[in-house]
């Protein structure tokens, strides 16, 4: 199926390619120089988090040249990130307001919820889901 029977436009597929770019570019300045040259080698949950970043990283460099076919990492940092803002975020914001930690990744979530549902052709996943 070409991307014009599905109703993709060129336009979402430059929107695409910019979202993985921004991934890509984001995770490569925060997350790569920590897995490249890290504090210590230890196999802790930061460690964990920062090997599955690095793998989302690699994923959305893939993205770049295909688009269409790596939605999926798409629609998960969608998910998680709304999870994570709805479930541990905003509760523990409410209730005794979050470290300067916790102000980053919100920030850095919201703005993948805001974004990412303008840049996913909705469309074009309801046509493979059936």
């Amino acid at each position: 199926m070409s991307d014009v029977v599905v109703g993709v436009t060129k336009v979402q597929m430059i929107l695409l390619r910019a979202m993985y770019l921004l991934i890509v570019v984001g995770l490569g300045l925060t997350i790569w120089p920590s897995i490249i040259v890290p504090d210590a080698r230890i196999a802790d949950p930061h460690s964990v988090i920062q090997s599955m970043l690095g793998a989302f990283s690699l994923l959305a460099l893939v993205g770049l040249r295909y688009p269409l076919q790596l939605l999926p990492i798409l629609l998960f940092e969608l998910m998680w990130k709304t999870l994570w803002v709805l479930v541990f975020a905003l509760p523990v914001w409410l209730q005794t307001g979050l470290d300067e930690y916790a102000k980053g990744v919100l920030f850095a979530c919201v703005m993948g919820i805001v974004l990412t549902p303008f840049i996913i052709p909705w469309r074009y996943v309801m046509a493979k889901l059936r």
